[in-house]
This record gives C-alpha cells, structure tokens and sequence, in this order.
C-alpha cells in the first residue's frame, strides 16, 4: 500500500473501497459503491493527522493519504479555508467526493456549443454537501467547481479512481469559457 500516512482508520477505508473497486463495473457503478463505502468514515476522529487538517491561505490544500498499488484509486484529503474554490474542471476517471468536516457547495455545468456564441457552459444543479455527505460521479458529463460555502475551514475525502501520487491531480482538463444561463439545448 503506498500511502501518505498510515492508520488503522485510514487502512479499513482503503479495504471498503478496495471491496467496491473490481474489472467489469462501470464507471458510474463504481463511484455510486464507493460513495456507499466513504460514508461511515465521514467525521470520525484519527482519519488525519492535525497537520493534514490545516488550511493555506493561499490555496486549498491536498493530502495523499493512500494509493492503491494497482492504481486503482486513491484517496485525498482537501482543506478549504472559507471562499476558497476549484477552477472549472472536468476528470481523468470516476471520483467520489464526501465531506469530513463543514460544508462545500458544488456548482455542476454543461458544456454547448452554438453557431451564435460558440462553446460556452450552462450552470446547471448547485448542490450542498454538509459533514457526513457525499456524492459521486464519473465522465463524461463531470463538469463542475468545488468550493467551501461556510465561514469555517471544510475538510473533504476524495477518492478517484486514478493514480494521484503519480498524475498528481485528477484534472483532466479546466474550462476557461463564458458561462450563459440556460436555455434550450443547442
């Protein structure tokens, strides 16, 4: 097991998800199994060491705290002080997110294209995860931005199925294009 930090807690998570990660399951199968499995460990004490549970003013921060050896997953811990916020992104691979403390909100886009403005995205659900919730998705379709909505720091697990040590992020690609209010599909 490469990881970052080993615990007993952090060694049961990583056997839950091992037992949900097998050939043969789609994509969107996998996370919706995984998003089952995060959930107990969402909020119990021991999971991160206290350094892993602090924020940089600068940036939301990641921890790797474990990498299957086969590369089938990995599990992050990311710290959000308040307003802090992802880019527009997309993934490589199927992800699984759950809150281990506070609350993020979650603003999901479409991309469309459009002979009269071009590409552009369209919002589309805006979701609030508290402590103890979590979701999951898989592409393509994965377009969204990550940010803490409280007014204290917001700690989350993240388990994607990809290799974080070695890609060092799951970011396929971010999105840099205007965004227009809905209106009937292009």
């Amino acid at each position: 097991m490469r990881t970052g930090h080993r615990n007993q807690r952090l060694t049961e998570l990583a056997d839950a998800i091992r037992d949900c990660v097998r050939p043969g399951h789609g994509q969107a199968h996998t996370a919706e199994l995984v998003r089952e499995a995060l959930r107990p460990f969402l909020g119990v004490p021991g999971l991160l060491r206290e350094e892993q549970r602090r924020g940089d003013p600068e940036r939301y921060l990641q921890h790797v705290l474990h990498v299957e050896p086969d590369a089938s997953f990995s599990v992050v811990a990311l710290v959000w002080l308040p307003g802090q916020q992802t880019p527009i992104h997309d993934h490589v691979a199927w992800c699984v997110t759950g809150v281990y403390q506070g609350a993020e909100s979650e603003q999901h886009y479409e991309l469309r294209n459009s002979p009269e403005d071009g590409p552009h995205l369209v919002p589309g659900a805006l979701v609030t995860n508290h402590e103890g919730e979590a979701c999951g998705f898989a592409p393509p379709g994965d377009i969204h931005l990550v940010r803490n909505c409280g007014q204290d720091t917001a700690i989350s697990l993240h388990v994607y199925g990809a290799d974080i040590g070695e890609l060092g992020t799951s970011v396929r690609r971010t999105y840099d294009l205007p965004v227009r209010s809905g209106a009937a599909a292009d």
